[in-house]
Protein backbone atom coordinates (compact mmCIF):
# COMPACT_ATOMS: atom_id res chain seq x y z
CA UNK A 1 0.00 0.00 0.00
CA UNK A 2 1.30 3.45 -0.89
CA UNK A 3 2.29 5.43 2.25
CA UNK A 4 0.21 8.49 3.05
CA UNK A 5 1.79 11.90 2.65
CA UNK A 6 2.22 14.12 5.75
CA UNK A 7 -0.57 16.37 4.45
CA UNK A 8 -2.95 13.43 4.08
CA UNK A 9 -2.12 12.22 7.58
CA UNK A 10 -2.74 15.71 8.95
CA UNK A 11 -6.03 15.83 7.08
CA UNK A 12 -7.20 12.54 8.58
CA UNK A 13 -6.10 13.71 12.03
CA UNK A 14 -8.16 16.84 11.62
CA UNK A 15 -11.20 14.80 10.60
CA UNK A 16 -11.01 12.59 13.68
CA UNK A 17 -10.49 15.38 16.21
CA UNK A 18 -12.88 17.92 14.72
CA UNK A 19 -15.98 18.77 16.73
CA UNK A 20 -18.32 18.98 13.77
CA UNK A 21 -21.79 17.42 14.05
CA UNK A 22 -21.98 13.62 13.78
CA UNK A 23 -22.38 12.25 10.28
CA UNK A 24 -25.89 11.94 8.91
CA UNK A 25 -27.68 13.42 11.94
CA UNK A 26 -31.40 12.65 12.08
CA UNK A 27 -32.32 16.06 13.55
CA UNK A 28 -34.60 18.35 11.51
CA UNK A 29 -34.83 15.89 8.63
CA UNK A 30 -36.93 17.03 5.66
CA UNK A 31 -37.35 16.04 2.04
CA UNK A 32 -34.95 17.77 -0.36
CA UNK A 33 -36.74 19.93 -2.94
CA UNK A 34 -35.77 21.52 -6.25
CA UNK A 35 -36.25 25.22 -6.98
CA UNK A 36 -39.85 24.58 -8.04
CA UNK A 37 -40.69 22.92 -4.74
CA UNK A 38 -40.72 19.40 -6.19
CA UNK A 39 -38.97 16.54 -4.36
CA UNK A 40 -35.73 15.37 -5.93
CA UNK A 41 -35.53 11.65 -6.54
CA UNK A 42 -32.71 9.18 -7.18
CA UNK A 43 -32.06 8.78 -10.90
CA UNK A 44 -33.45 12.18 -11.86
CA UNK A 45 -31.17 14.66 -13.61
CA UNK A 46 -30.44 17.97 -11.90
CA UNK A 47 -28.20 20.98 -12.27
CA UNK A 48 -26.42 22.10 -9.12
CA UNK A 49 -26.52 25.90 -9.16
CA UNK A 50 -25.54 28.60 -6.65
CA UNK A 51 -28.44 29.65 -4.44
CA UNK A 52 -27.65 33.27 -5.26
CA UNK A 53 -27.11 33.80 -8.99
CA UNK A 54 -24.89 36.55 -10.36
CA UNK A 55 -21.17 37.32 -10.00
CA UNK A 56 -20.64 34.19 -7.82
CA UNK A 57 -20.83 32.17 -11.07
CA UNK A 58 -22.90 29.36 -12.57
CA UNK A 59 -23.32 25.62 -12.22
CA UNK A 60 -20.77 22.85 -11.68
CA UNK A 61 -18.93 21.06 -14.47
CA UNK A 62 -15.65 19.25 -15.11
CA UNK A 63 -12.24 20.67 -15.94
CA UNK A 64 -8.56 19.81 -16.01
CA UNK A 65 -6.48 21.19 -13.14
CA UNK A 66 -2.87 21.05 -12.00
CA UNK A 67 -0.90 18.18 -13.50
CA UNK A 68 -3.95 16.01 -14.13
CA UNK A 69 -4.21 14.91 -17.76
CA UNK A 70 -7.97 14.21 -17.72
CA UNK A 71 -10.73 16.78 -16.98
CA UNK A 72 -11.88 15.13 -13.74
CA UNK A 73 -11.93 18.05 -11.30
CA UNK A 74 -15.37 19.39 -10.34
CA UNK A 75 -15.42 23.14 -10.92
CA UNK A 76 -18.00 25.86 -10.54
CA UNK A 77 -18.24 27.68 -13.85
CA UNK A 78 -17.30 31.34 -13.60
CA UNK A 79 -20.00 32.24 -16.12
CA UNK A 80 -23.33 32.76 -14.37
CA UNK A 81 -25.27 31.92 -17.54
CA UNK A 82 -23.89 28.36 -17.59
CA UNK A 83 -25.84 25.58 -15.88
CA UNK A 84 -22.89 23.19 -15.96
CA UNK A 85 -23.37 19.44 -16.32
CA UNK A 86 -26.40 17.61 -14.90
CA UNK A 87 -25.90 15.15 -12.07
CA UNK A 88 -27.98 12.36 -10.61
CA UNK A 89 -28.20 11.25 -7.01
CA UNK A 90 -28.01 7.61 -5.95
CA UNK A 91 -28.90 6.11 -2.56
CA UNK A 92 -26.52 3.14 -2.26
CA UNK A 93 -28.38 -0.16 -2.27
CA UNK A 94 -31.75 1.46 -3.01
CA UNK A 95 -33.18 1.97 -6.51
CA UNK A 96 -36.12 4.32 -5.83
CA UNK A 97 -36.25 5.88 -2.37
CA UNK A 98 -36.71 9.42 -1.12
CA UNK A 99 -33.84 11.82 -0.56
CA UNK A 100 -34.06 13.57 2.80
CA UNK A 101 -31.58 15.99 4.30
CA UNK A 102 -28.74 13.92 5.69
CA UNK A 103 -29.42 10.88 3.48
CA UNK A 104 -26.10 9.24 2.47
CA UNK A 105 -25.89 9.52 -1.31
CA UNK A 106 -23.56 9.14 -4.24
CA UNK A 107 -23.41 11.95 -6.79
CA UNK A 108 -22.49 11.27 -10.39
CA UNK A 109 -22.50 13.15 -13.66
CA UNK A 110 -24.71 11.96 -16.49
CA UNK A 111 -21.79 12.46 -18.90
CA UNK A 112 -18.06 11.91 -18.47
CA UNK A 113 -14.87 12.15 -20.53
CA UNK A 114 -13.57 8.90 -22.04
CA UNK A 115 -10.40 9.12 -19.94
CA UNK A 116 -12.42 8.64 -16.73
CA UNK A 117 -13.84 5.18 -15.97
CA UNK A 118 -16.42 6.49 -13.52
CA UNK A 119 -18.61 9.59 -13.40
CA UNK A 120 -19.12 9.32 -9.62
CA UNK A 121 -17.90 12.12 -7.41
CA UNK A 122 -14.99 11.43 -5.10
CA UNK A 123 -12.50 13.47 -3.08
CA UNK A 124 -8.77 13.75 -3.79
CA UNK A 125 -6.09 15.49 -1.76
CA UNK A 126 -4.16 18.05 -3.81
CA UNK A 127 -0.84 18.43 -2.00
CA UNK A 128 0.15 21.47 -4.06
CA UNK A 129 -2.72 23.70 -2.89
CA UNK A 130 -3.23 21.69 0.32
CA UNK A 131 -6.94 21.16 -0.29
CA UNK A 132 -9.20 18.12 -0.43
CA UNK A 133 -11.03 18.66 -3.73
CA UNK A 134 -14.02 17.06 -5.43
CA UNK A 135 -13.49 15.14 -8.65
CA UNK A 136 -14.65 12.06 -10.57
CA UNK A 137 -12.96 8.95 -11.96
CA UNK A 138 -10.76 6.66 -9.92
CA UNK A 139 -7.24 6.29 -8.50
CA UNK A 140 -5.87 5.84 -12.03
CA UNK A 141 -6.83 9.46 -12.76
CA UNK A 142 -4.82 10.73 -9.77
CA UNK A 143 -1.32 9.22 -10.00
CA UNK A 144 0.62 9.90 -6.81
CA UNK A 145 -2.44 11.59 -5.26
CA UNK A 146 -4.48 10.24 -2.34
CA UNK A 147 -8.20 9.69 -2.95
CA UNK A 148 -10.75 9.43 -0.14
CA UNK A 149 -13.73 7.06 0.01
CA UNK A 150 -17.03 8.17 1.46
CA UNK A 151 -20.57 9.39 0.76
CA UNK A 152 -22.10 12.80 0.18
CA UNK A 153 -25.20 14.29 1.76
CA UNK A 154 -27.47 17.31 1.33
CA UNK A 155 -28.35 19.61 4.23
CA UNK A 156 -30.22 22.87 4.61
CA UNK A 157 -27.76 25.73 4.69
CA UNK A 158 -27.63 27.62 7.98
CA UNK A 159 -28.04 30.94 6.13
CA UNK A 160 -31.53 29.95 5.04
CA UNK A 161 -30.58 30.24 1.37
CA UNK A 162 -30.84 26.86 -0.30
CA UNK A 163 -28.84 23.78 0.61
CA UNK A 164 -25.26 22.76 1.14
CA UNK A 165 -23.39 19.56 0.27
CA UNK A 166 -21.38 17.56 2.76
CA UNK A 167 -18.95 14.66 2.52
CA UNK A 168 -18.46 11.93 5.12
CA UNK A 169 -15.18 10.05 4.92
CA UNK A 170 -15.55 6.28 5.19
CA UNK A 171 -14.71 5.14 8.71
CA UNK A 172 -15.00 8.66 10.16
CA UNK A 173 -17.78 9.73 12.58
CA UNK A 174 -17.90 13.27 11.21
CA UNK A 175 -18.61 15.15 7.98
CA UNK A 176 -17.16 18.21 6.31
CA UNK A 177 -19.02 20.77 4.20
CA UNK A 178 -18.33 21.29 0.52
CA UNK A 179 -17.16 24.82 -0.23
CA UNK A 180 -15.38 26.62 -3.07
CA UNK A 181 -11.75 27.51 -3.61
CA UNK A 182 -10.46 29.90 -6.27
CA UNK A 183 -7.08 28.78 -7.59
CA UNK A 184 -7.09 31.09 -10.66
CA UNK A 185 -8.17 28.23 -12.94
CA UNK A 186 -11.02 27.83 -15.44
CA UNK A 187 -13.45 27.61 -12.53
CA UNK A 188 -13.65 27.47 -8.75
CA UNK A 189 -12.83 24.08 -7.26
CA UNK A 190 -15.26 22.37 -4.92
CA UNK A 191 -13.37 21.41 -1.77
CA UNK A 192 -13.95 20.15 1.75
CA UNK A 193 -14.09 22.92 4.30
CA UNK A 194 -15.00 23.72 7.89
CA UNK A 195 -15.62 27.36 7.02
CA UNK A 196 -17.91 28.77 4.31
CA UNK A 197 -20.09 26.20 2.55
CA UNK A 198 -21.25 26.47 -1.06
CA UNK A 199 -24.94 27.42 -0.98
CA UNK A 200 -26.73 25.57 -3.76
CA UNK A 201 -30.13 24.82 -5.28
CA UNK A 202 -31.22 22.02 -7.60
CA UNK A 203 -32.85 22.57 -10.99
CA UNK A 204 -34.33 19.67 -12.93
CA UNK A 205 -32.46 19.26 -16.20
CA UNK A 206 -34.35 18.88 -19.44
CA UNK A 207 -33.03 16.15 -21.75
CA UNK A 208 -32.58 18.59 -24.63
CA UNK A 209 -30.62 21.29 -22.79
CA UNK A 210 -27.83 19.21 -21.21
CA UNK A 211 -24.38 20.69 -21.64
CA UNK A 212 -21.99 18.09 -23.05
CA UNK A 213 -18.25 17.88 -22.55
CA UNK A 214 -16.71 19.20 -25.75
CA UNK A 215 -13.37 20.57 -24.68
CA UNK A 216 -11.35 21.66 -21.70
CA UNK A 217 -10.50 25.34 -21.36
Amino acid sequence: MKPLSPLTLSFFLFVFITTLSPAFSSEDVEQVLDVNGNPIFPGGQYYILPAIRGPPGGGVRLGRTGDLTCPVTVLQDRREVKNGLPVKFVIPGISPGIIFTGTPIEIEYTKKPNCAKSSKWLVFVDNVIQKACVGIGGPENYPGIQTLSGLFKIEKDESGFGYKLGFCIKGSPTCLDVGRFDNDEAGRRLNLTEHESFQVVFVEAEANDAEFIKSVV
